[in-house]
């Protein structure tokens, strides 16, 4: 097939997403209470999210299908294109053929209102009137700014203070959209009062926005909360991605060998990766790839533990690979990997050698983001340029070993809002940060405490 782009029409969306949890291998650790230390309920998880997403979260029945509303909305911009990455292929004269899926074609740019849309839709039936999110780079709080406009929902966000101040146009997006854009930590918390006591000029985290939402959802009776990885129910959401993927690839007469995708929280590259996933179960040799940064590098250096998912200890205990939920990440451009844990399926498959992981400083991530904007015009997102990183980095091994290999990656979104890191990289000022190993240890050892 000698297309560039492979695309679908809108009658081929999907009508069901794809639960990894029905075809799980070993079976995934229990959430549990802090309090009980047992694992938790429906009740439990009540005061936040609607019945309808708790039960998804739960859920074990391998495809669930997706409300006509909903497809409806995804008819704006979904399916998205396939691209086979001709130029970059002969930039690089490799012998791999390299495919990359791109969301930056949503409304907002990037793959996030493939759950956003659903969330805002399933808390409108229940009766919800506002919703409550964190933000690191924007992308997530963008995406729930829309879909809360298009459902008639008020958004209150809480934007990471680092990003608030690097990125004001996806604030600007957000409010243009009608949401409540606030700088975490904030004043209007109790977590966010008790960190700016503790430091004034905290750069804030995706921890300490967690804690912010969650408290304001949890403290207004119209409100639940909102988030934008992490959980099951928004790693099924995603598998829209994969699913079409999946087809395309299979009109591209190909099938891929390595399929990478960035993780902060781990839906992007869950959303993509999951619906091949069964392939790797029975046995085929397809790798998969998560590519997350050596400033928060969870996965490779982390220990598999139970821990919160917020900086104030409020949620319940979840198992995944973790820095610490006191983890404050330095204020590199990739601001939506910037989270101290990752999605609890995510780490499981990890744990068990279904998914590989590399970390990458940001000076290389960025000399891959220019590389792939000179040969196939788009600008990527910091986050994406991290999947970029490794796909290079394969078809160079590919060229190197004289073997073809069938690279698939995941182009979560742009980087139009993120030019000032590029100017900076151009500049030659961007630095590169690896994570002290000494704050890692001390992480581990507090949470030795509050293992179940």
């Amino acid at each position: 097939m000698d297309a560039t782009k492979i695309l679908l029409s809108e009658q081929e969306i999907p009508k069901a997403w794809y639960n990894i949890a029905a075809d799980l291998p070993v079976p995934l650790p229990p959430v549990i209470h802090p309090g009980t230390k047992q694992p938790i309920g429906p009740a439990d998880l009540a005061p936040l999210f609607p019945m309808a997403l708790i039960m998804q979260e739960v859920s074990t029945e391998r495809e669930v299908e997706i409300p006509e509303p909903v497809r409806d909305v995804y008819r704006l911009w979904r399916p998205t294109p396939l691209h086979r990455a001709r130029r970059l292929e002969r930039a690089l004269d490799t012998p791999a053929r390299i495919y990359y899926k791109y969301e930056g074609t949503s409304p907002a740019g990037s793959h996030k209102p493939n759950t956003a849309v659903a969330q805002a839709f399933y808390n409108k039936q229940e009766g919800t009137r506002r919703l409550t999110t964190e933000t690191g780079a924007g992308q997530w709080g963008s995406a729930l700014a829309l879909a809360c406009r298009l459902f008639d929902l008020a958004c209150t966000v809480y934007m990471v203070r680092v990003s608030y101040e690097q990125k004001p146009y996806r604030k600007v997006m957000m409010q243009t959209w009608g949401a409540q854009v606030l700088p975490s930590p904030t004043d209007r918390t109790q977590a966010g009062r008790a960190i700016r006591a503790r430091d004034p000029d905290s750069p804030g985290s995706l921890g300490i926005a967690i804690s912010e939402a969650v408290e304001d959802a949890a403290t207004h009776d119209d409100t639940k909360y909102s988030l934008g990885s992490v959980l099951n129910h928004v790693l099924m959401h995603q598998t829209v991605v994969g699913l079409e993927a999946r087809r395309q690839m299979e009109l591209a007469g190909d099938a891929p060998d390595v399929i990478i995708g960035c993780v902060g929280g781990g839906s992007n590259f869950a959303g993509l990766a999951f619906p091949f996933m069964p392939e790797k179960f029975r046995g085929r040799a397809v790798r998969f790839v998560a590519v997350e940064p050596q400033a928060c590098p969870t996965l490779t250096r982390g220990d598999y533990l139970y821990d919160f998912g917020d900086t104030a200890a409020t949620t319940p205990l979840l198992k995944m690979y973790t820095l610490g939920h006191t983890f404050v990440p330095p204020a590199i451009h990739a601001g939506g990997l910037r989270y101290h844990g990752d999605a609890p399926l995510l780490c499981l498959l990890y744990y068990h050698g279904y998914v590989e992981a590399v970390a990458y400083g940001q000076r290389a991530v960025f000399d891959a983001a220019v590389q792939f904007a000179r040969a196939e015009g788009i600008i990527p997102a910091p986050e994406s340029a991290h999947a970029v990183r490794k796909a290079i980095d394969e078809a160079l091994e590919a060229k190197r070993e004289g073997r073809p290999r069938v690279i698939l990656f995941g182009l979560s979104g742009h980087g139009h809002f993120d030019l000032a890191a590029y100017e900076k990289h151009l500049a030659g000022e961007l630095e590169d940060f690896a994570y002290p190993e000494d704050a890692i240890q001390a992480a581990m050892r507090e949470l030795a405490a509050i293992q179940p």
